[in-house]
């Protein structure tokens, strides 16, 4: 496949992700919506989140990103090479192993619950906190072996370029919460939520059993494989990186301790925050690593090594020119963004303060964040989970000191103490993505520098241009509609970015303008 085919690959997947990002995005915000309506920043979605930290974490452990990124390159592996049973012994193996781990760790954690929650997740939490945290646990704790599967099934399909249906799970587990808020918790409070996100967790998984069920050369096994060397190269290349998640979800766990023990809400806020700013996260950096991966991993199956190169550099590009807008956007527009959308109900002027002052500084991280996204998978694809895993573990070995560090200078100074819990992921995270790119350029004996540079240069001065026609507005429009400013704000930005990149005459810009000028001719 040539440089240019794998790039116009890359972009077609993206751009199904991206869409169905989307769409995850704004089902998701109907889903918060309705959360911060029913709960505002109060005692019960306290309780919430604190249980919700261990599902995540156990998921994470054994079927999250780990495995994902030592599942895909070997399965890719084999069907580049068209050896097709192979790989589907392989996906026997591994669907089985994850169910069976899974399913025990669940069960066993249900017994434990109310000393998972005292002990590790929500010490801090008042006693009536901690029962009701352990009863939502118990509830909450059914989901994480289906992801596990659903989740590889993701990466099967992924594998075979097939990325729609995938990319709809995630829309399909906010509606399943949707329904939770609006049918289930006028009866059953709290309760209803957490049935809901179980309800949500199977339609993840079965929106996806069409397009595997029109796979070619489809197999189960009821095997284990565990005599099989490909399950043993999974194994040996999610080793590493099963370090990094657990140094990851450690983080995840210190800033809940931490934030259980600040001012009410806190916890809330921070996890409402992050949430929002992980929106573009996921529609601009997971989407366009999703579709890359498959495509990485097929480029170094066959060693080529060149075109690989040219692929993740034009990616690393794409990412930044859509990134960089999205943080300063997000960083100006935050307060507006916030009211318009939760204001409402149980969610009040101070917790909109008190969510706002998060994202700020979550925010400023967005960058970081998206290019780590991209770089990690590359080195997956190269089957080197240990270089990212290394980096990783340091960055959030440092984010965790960091947490502890900035709580405290924020509390002296007088600022709002979560906010450091947020400024320190994102700075732990700018550091990860530096050194990640500075291995990844001597791994591949360059990275196309002048390039990335120009795109940078080219995205910075027309982020700056957006910048102050934002300011503008936000001086222009103050006292006037939260949803006035808001959407206004984002409109405008947007178009004062694209036109800048016009001007400039950014190539991606000029080449998604000839692509939609011909779109419109056929139309015609």
């Amino acid at each position: 496949m040539t440089e240019n085919s794998s790039n116009r690959q890359i972009a077609r997947a993206a751009g199904t992700i991206m869409f169905a990002f989307v769409l995850s995005n704004l089902v998701g915000l109907v889903r918060q919506i309705l959360i911060s309506n029913a709960f505002g920043t109060d005692q019960a979605i306290d309780a919430f989140y604190a249980a919700s930290t261990y599902p995540d974490l156990i998921f994470s452990l054994v079927a999250g990103g780990a495995l994902s990124s030592a599942f895909i390159p070997t399965f890719t592996g084999f069907l580049a090479r068209d050896d097709r049973a192979s790989a589907w012994k392989l996906a026997s193996s591994i669907v089985n192993i994850v169910l069976a781990t899974l399913s025990l760790l669940s069960v066993l954690s249900a017994i434990l619950a109310p000393q998972i929650i005292r002990y590790i997740l929500a010490p801090d939490l008042v006693a009536e906190q901690q029962v009701l945290a352990a009863s939502l646990l118990r509830i909450l704790l059914i989901a994480p072996a289906i992801f596990g599967v659903s989740g590889l099934l993701m990466g099967i399909l992924n594998s075979h370029q097939k990325f729609l249906l995938p990319a709809l799970a995630p829309s399909m587990y906010w509606i399943g919460m949707i329904f939770g808020l609006l049918f289930l918790v006028p009866s059953m409070g709290i309760f209803g939520l957490a049935w809901g996100a179980v309800l949500g967790a199977a339609l993840h998984l079965l929106v996806q059993l069409p397009d595997l069920f029109k796979l070619p050369a489809r197999i189960y096994l009821p095997t284990f494989g565990l005599d099989n060397p490909a399950v043993r190269e999974v194994g040996r290349l999610m080793g590493p990186r099963l370090l990094g998640v657990a140094v990851v979800q450690l983080n995840f766990v210190v800033n809940t301790i931490i934030a259980s023990g600040l001012s009410e809400g806190s916890l809330s806020a921070i996890k409402y925050a992050f949430q929002i700013m992980t929106m573009p996260q996921v529609a601009i950096a997971q989407a366009i690593a999703i579709a890359a991966l498959p495509t990485f991993s097929a480029q170094a199956a066959r060693g080529e090594h060149g075109e690989m190169r040219a692929s993740l550099a034009a990616t690393l590009r794409g990412v930044v020119l859509l990134s960089l807008p999205a943080t300063l956007g997000l960083i100006l527009l935050r307060d507006s963004v916030i009211a318009a959308l939760f204001q409402r109900g149980e969610f009040d002027v101070n917790s909109t303060q008190m969510v706002a002052w998060a994202l700020l500084w979550y925010t400023a991280g967005l960058v970081g964040h998206s290019i780590v996204e991209i770089l990690s998978r590359a080195f997956y694809a190269l089957h080197d989970t240990k270089t990212p895993v290394l980096v990783g573990a340091v960055a959030m070995g440092l984010n965790v000191i960091f947490s502890f560090l900035f709580a405290w200078v924020f509390e002296k100074v007088g600022w709002m103490p979560h906010g450091g819990l947020a400024l320190a992921n994102s700075f732990a995270t700018a550091l990860e993505g530096i050194v990640l790119f500075l291995f990844m350029r001597k791994r591949l004996d360059g990275l196309e520098g002048p390039h990335l540079l120009r795109g940078f240069g080219a995205a910075t001065l027309s982020t700056l241009a957006m910048s102050l026609g934002l300011w503008g507005w936000l001086k222009l429009t103050e006292g006037r509609s939260i949803w006035l400013i808001a959407a206004g704000g984002v409109a405008l930005g947007g178009l004062i970015y694209g036109l800048g990149m016009l001007i400039l005459r950014v190539p991606e810009v000029i080449a998604l303008r000839t692509w939609i000028s011909s779109k419109v001719s056929r139309i015609r």
